[in-house]
């Protein structure tokens, strides 16, 4: 995606049950902005066993160094089948964010996508409901605000 004509990149994580882990936007696609999305979704996740990323060399080299820096052994995956998982969930931002034809501002679109994230969460059924009764998801929405 687009903001003030340059590329940016979202880094995005989910787990084999499609749920979505984790998402990042930067403004680079290297090592650094892969290690810091990997560190980010292990600080809230948790240590996964396994990661399944495409052919990128940068994600490569970012789980490599996680793995000698905290003495982990992450297995590293790279199978485009299994990374299909990651598309298709991603596909869904891509739908929403394509007709905006860019955004002004790194602000704007990590808030915009935060928003499209939450929305589809919640309609996955991933977000936590509180009490015994079961909620719908607009019900949900409106929860979030108050």
């Amino acid at each position: 995606m687009k903001i003030k004509g340059k590329w940016a990149f979202l880094y995005y994580a989910v787990d084999k049950e499609g749920h979505t882990i984790d998402f990042l936007l930067s403004p680079q696609r290297d090592r650094g902005a892969a290690a810091a999305f990997l560190h980010k979704a292990i600080r809230t996740q948790g240590l996964p066993e396994k990661i399944t990323i495409d052919k990128r060399g940068a994600n490569t080299a970012a789980i490599t160094r996680y793995n000698r820096t905290h003495k982990v052994g992450i297995v590293i995956r790279q199978c485009k089948y299994l990374n299909n998982i990651i598309e298709q969930d991603h596909r869904a931002v891509k739908r929403k964010v394509r007709p905006m034809l860019g955004f002004k501002s790194f602000w704007a679109a990590r808030c915009t996508i935060a928003g499209i994230e939450v929305m589809y969460a919640i309609r996955k059924g991933q977000r936590e409901t509180t009490g015994a009764v079961s909620q719908t998801p607009a019900e949900q929405f409106y929860a979030l605000a108050a």
